[in-house]
């Protein structure tokens, strides 16, 4: 195992993401439709916030209300906005850093997943997933 292998190496370049001014009900969809479990959101194509699957669950109570499910969890992604919802102040990584400090970020501060940010711009996405199946490769 390298010391210093940096994170860009292991993380998801190509990222899905959301605008600010989506509402909830996108959000939902694209999680749904792309399998992923986090999604930045941007503003001005700058990284403001991120939003996960369990932040949406979170609020969601539809399946609390059987048949109506769909009607009560857009009642409910309509009185809120993503802004309200999501994580507006996200822990970034730079793609330099190493892959051994980002598991300890990862692991201390209790994310399982971080943006990865260079010179302002979002680069990728790094999860707990791929810092497992880095750790695995490695046996």
């Amino acid at each position: 195992m390298k010391q210093r292998e940096p994170i860009a190496n292991i993380m998801s370049s190509k990222v899905y993401k959301v605008n600010l001014s989506d509402t909830l009900y996108e959000v939902r969809k694209m999680l749904e439709k792309k399998q992923v479990r986090h999604l930045p959101v941007v503003s001005n194509h700058k990284l403001v916030g991120i939003i996960s699957l369990t932040d949406i669950l979170r609020i969601s109570f539809g399946s609390n209300f059987g048949d109506n499910q769909k009607e009560v969890d857009t009642a409910i992604f309509d009185m809120l906005s993503l802004e309200q919802v999501m994580n507006n102040n996200p822990r970034t990584v730079s793609s330099k850093q190493s892959i051994k400090e980002v598991a300890e970020i990862l692991s201390k501060e209790e994310f399982h997943a971080l943006p990865v940010v260079d010179d302002d711009k979002l680069v990728g996405i790094v999860t707990t997933t791929d810092v497992l199946k880095y750790l695995l490769e490695q046996y």
